[in-house]
């Protein structure tokens, strides 16, 4: 990947949880009893926030039995709402400390801590016996990975055979270079995309089936658009600029000019583990 350190450097931030507590307060949330609705605005940091988690969701073979391993979990939210969702364990990994604590943090608060387990962890070499997960998911992780095979051959170690992994990943779309800085990079040193061919043919040297590939372009254009127009008055108190620091506004324009000009889209796939 980018190196863990400058990737780490990019997503840390030691003051995020009182700004989070700060946004929560001034959204009206009582901090003493959160739930995962009252977090949804900020602790999803892919495209589409939750409503992209639901779709994705949606799709995967979910029960309270299940136990679902979340990389790149970040602050935790995605891990959250399929525990609170379905009942099932779901341990949620990330290369950040400062995202880890607060997911630790937002998982006692919400009540979650006995079902929901975050630690940091390197996606690459991951601290799991093999066979050990129902289910993985990744929602915009791989983007600061280039070491693509060997995240797959690893995420596939972990599941069980039969088991299914979802990703929702932003890919690269033409020949254009992508204007930086994206929410996930400040420049192409951290950024390593590929296109959905490309990513096909990782899937299956890595031991998956791909049985679902969807181009969420629409989706995201639209929730792009939907947000733009609800903040003509600043961002609200609380969203994912609170993730993206104060460079937040130059980052959404690029993510939304990028998907426009075709550079970029964002990604689902389902696969599973053969075998």
């Amino acid at each position: 990947m980018g190196s863990e350190r400058e990737v780490t450097q990019h997503y840390g931030d030691s003051g995020l949880i009182t700004r989070i507590f700060a946004g929560l307060e001034a959204a009206g949330a009582d901090l003493n009893n959160l739930t995962p609705e009252d977090l949804s605005p900020v602790d999803e940091f892919h495209l589409g926030g939750r409503k992209a988690t639901i779709h994705a969701v949606s799709k995967l073979p979910l029960n309270k039995d299940s136990h679902v391993l979340d990389i790149g979990c970040g602050i935790g939210g995605t891990a959250r709402f399929i525990a609170s969702e379905t009942g099932c364990r779901v341990t949620g990994i990330d290369l950040t400390p400062e995202y880890i604590s607060t997911a630790q943090i937002l998982n006692s608060r919400t009540g979650l801590a006995d079902q929901v387990t975050c630690e940091i962890a390197n996606a690459l070499n991951m601290p799991f016996d093999e066979a050990t997960f129902d289910v993985a998911t990744t929602f915009h992780v791989a983007m600061n990975i280039s070491e693509r095979g060997k995240l797959y051959s690893e995420i596939a170690r972990v599941l069980k055979p039969g088991g299914v992994f979802c990703l929702y990943d932003i890919m690269k779309k033409g020949d254009e270079p992508i204007d930086f800085p994206v929410p996930w990079a400040h420049s192409a040193a951290t950024s390593h995309l590929t296109t959905p061919d490309e990513m096909l043919v990782h899937l299956e040297a890595a031991g998956f089936e791909v049985e679902e590939v969807e181009d969420r372009t629409n989706f995201a254009l639209e929730v792009i658009k939907q947000g733009l127009a609800a903040r003509t008055e600043g961002p609200p108190p609380l969203g994912v600029h609170l993730l993206m620091g104060a460079g937040a506004p130059e980052k959404v324009k690029n993510t939304r000019n990028n998907v426009q000009a075709g550079r970029m889209a964002p990604v689902q796939m389902i696969a599973r583990r053969v075998g």
